[in-house]
């Protein structure tokens, strides 16, 4: 703990590489698998089982409950020996708790008790441990390398076997998470000691809510950098903030995921007494009664002295018992942020019989409670006022939770998906890819009950960007089984590349409320592993092209030492930044003719040749020399150029293309934004 003063001084002694404050960083809060084909991948599958279990996965989350089943240790060999981590003991956690699967788990807690005071005082269950008491970590490890666990689900719903992405691999904890927040801290301790470790991949389901800080003071960008420089691939959520710019984790050596639907959903029928029925979702699944009950709007049910307003939110002591008595209350949401459980508590104790929340979340939040509840949009909501408003004595019933498969479309962004443009560097566009992270099933913390309505359960079903990040953090692990020696930056180009940007209708993604996505909401497109595994074309870089990359953003000397822990220096006149080797490309300040400059390396098999096709972008007129790639061998290096010509301004907005490279077996695909400020 330092005063301003006493960090200022500090920073001026030659031995210390940096100081920044410790900010505060919050969790980015089954069938995915089946839908993304992972089962159908022989380059994978044929893989002699002690290779595939070689690979490493380090988790920075809120632990581990290590007694799930989907941690058993069933099939797997010895712990690769050149693991070098340990199984720290703590409360109600002993060494004895990890197996082969589960190789490692540390925990880290002097930054936020510095910040926060003890964690006894925050009078909540945690254990002072790596043992999980939230449930978020053991969710995201488990849908990264979960074992097949059978007969899995919630209440019933999405039921199945259970699995992981990548079953055979191992894992290793890093806990630096309280109470769904994490300081830098102890993030950075977490970072140091997986990279000493010798993890393969990082999973990061966390982040600072937006604005992003700048890379050189950001707790993720600096680790992920470190991690970056020993080969590690760091998947970090991009987070879960809703609107444009906001974005976090965008740093260029972190693989940024953007969360959507499958094709699974678990709708709650509503059925009013006008016989409408209206899609709601929720966890009805108890006996069901068949019986309509009286509505009444929370507003109309307003307790002594408390305003009609006031009561529409249904919050704590704001209900009259004897007019919701027996009757199902409409509530409405004052803040997002709302406690959804407090408004059914609220209702259930005033002897509610059932609650329908109107909420932009509706079909992302699935809880299970002690009432009967539905979460229903805004398009319902104006059904059901409008039927309230004309009916005297309106009624409702609310039917079974039921689960549907082969929803279309799907994939379809979720709204509350992180979006761009990256606001720190915008000529990398943000984020990289998008990956299931609506609804999905995994192992949980039987003492979390926070998300759970004081329920006790092994499995879970949540939303976020911190379930896709590990879906993609899978799939790293997967190419890194297969191609042991490739890069960091060479397995992001796979998996950005190969994805798709058209949903299982054949239609371009979607946003989930209809509207239409860009580049700025699933980045790549959706990650397609099958396509992955054999990508055609990578785009590699390394620390040195990063350092240019920054220097391109005028870095400092000093700053650049906050990153990388030495004095660097830059080359003048820097290379642009536009013409960094990334695999999507951006152009966030054009007003004149440039030239835009990628190299790709070809990881095929025997001679081919690519040709070339540019999706036209408004505004700008493009052109790619050469236009055709002939290769002689694998390992062959080839640099092309790409021209644009602006005529129109875009008016502050970006405007979007690609250029895809195709032989007879591959698509390798680079989405374009570019932001014509004048002409």
């Amino acid at each position: 703990m330092l005063t301003p003063d006493q960090a200022t001084k500090l920073s001026e002694n030659e031995d210390v590489v940096s100081v920044f404050e410790s900010r505060m960083n919050r969790l980015h809060t089954t069938n995915s698998w089946k839908f993304l084909g992972i089962d159908s991948i022989p380059q994978y599958n044929k893989l002699p089982k002690d290779i595939q279990s070689d690979v490493i996965i380090g988790v920075i989350d809120s632990g581990v409950w290590p007694e799930s089943q989907s941690y058993n240790d069933y099939g797997l060999g010895p712990v690769p020996a050149r693991f070098k981590g340990e199984c720290v003991s703590g409360q109600n956690f002993t060494r004895y708790n990890c197996n082969r699967k589960l190789i490692g788990a540390r925990y880290y807690s002097k930054g936020f008790e510095a910040v926060n005071g003890p964690l006894e005082s925050f009078k909540q269950t945690f254990f002072r441990s790596a043992r999980d008491s939230e449930g978020h970590g053991t969710h995201t490890s488990s849908i990264i390398v979960g074992s097949k666990v059978s007969n899995v689900s919630l209440y019933g719903l999405g039921s199945g076997t259970a699995r992981g992405g990548v079953p055979s691999a191992r894992l290793s904890v890093y806990k630096p998470c309280w109470f769904d927040e994490c300081t830098d801290a102890d993030i950075l301790a977490a970072f140091s000691d997986a990279i000493h470790d010798g993890v393969d991949i990082i999973s990061l389901s966390l982040g600072q809510g937006p604005p992003q800080q700048i890379y050189f003071e950001d707790a993720m960008a600096i680790g992920s950098f470190h991690a970056f420089q020993k080969g590690i691939v760091v998947s970090a959520s991009a987070g879960n903030s809703f609107f444009a710019e906001t974005a976090t984790n965008v740093a260029p050596w972190i693989l940024t995921v953007g969360a959507s639907t499958v094709d699974r959903e678990f709708p709650s029928y509503l059925l009013l007494g006008n016989l409408k029925q209206l899609k709601a979702f929720g966890v009805n699944t108890k006996p069901d009664q068949g019986k309509q009950y009286s509505l009444i709007s929370g507003g109309d049910a307003a307790a002594s002295r408390i305003p009609s307003r006031n009561a529409s939110f249904c919050k704590k002591n704001t209900l009259d018992s004897n007019s919701i008595k027996g009757r199902i209350v409409v509530c409405i949401l004052e803040e997002l942020s709302d406690d959804r459980y407090e408004k059914l508590t609220a209702v259930e104790e005033g002897g509610g019989v059932g609650m329908i929340l109107v909420d932009p979340l509706a079909k992302y939040i699935l809880r299970q409670s002690v009432i009967q509840s539905v979460l229903i949009g805004e398009a319902e909501a104006e059904e059901l006022h409008k039927y309230m408003k004309t009916e005297k004595n309106p009624t409702a019933r609310i039917y079974l939770t039921v689960t549907n498969v082969g929803i279309k479309p799907a994939p379809a962004m979720g709204v509350f998906s992180s979006k761009g443009p990256n606001v720190i560097t915008p000529d990398i566009i943000k984020p990289d890819i998008t990956a299931p992270g609506v609804n999905i099933l995994a192992a949980w913390s039987p003492v979390s009950t926070a998300r759970t309505a004081g329920i006790n359960i092994n499995y879970n079903i949540l939303s976020g960007t911190s379930m896709s990040c590990p879906h993609v953090s899978a799939v790293v692990a997967l190419l890194k089984s297969v191609h042991p020696y490739w890069s960091p930056a060479a397995i992001k180009s796979a998996i950005m590349t190969t994805a798709t940007n058209t949903d299982n209708t054949q239609n371009f993604i979607r946003n989930d409320d209809s509207t239409n996505a860009t580049p700025f909401d699933y980045g790549s497109g959706h990650i397609n592993p099958a396509a992955a595994i054999d990508p055609g074309l990578i785009y590699d870089y390394g620390t040195n092209n990063l350092i240019d990359f920054l220097c391109s953003y005028g870095a400092s000397v000093a700053q650049l030492k906050n990153l990388t822990g030495t004095p660097v220096y830059c080359k003048n006149p820097p290379t642009p930044s536009y013409n960094f080797n990334y695999p999507s490309i951006g152009v966030a300040n054009m007003s004149r003719k440039l030239s835009v400059y990628r190299t790709v390396t070809y990881v095929g098999e025997g001679p081919t040749v690519y040709y070339s096709k540019l999706e036209a972008i408004t505004g700008v007129r493009t052109s790619v020399y050469p236009n055709v790639l002939r290769f002689s061998k694998s390992g062959e290096k080839l640099t092309y150029r790409i021209d644009f010509v602006p005529y129109k301004s875009s008016n502050g907005s970006f405007e979007f293309g690609s250029l895809t490279w195709r032989n007879d077996v591959h698509l390798v695909r680079s989405p374009i934004a570019v932001n014509v400020i004048s002409v």
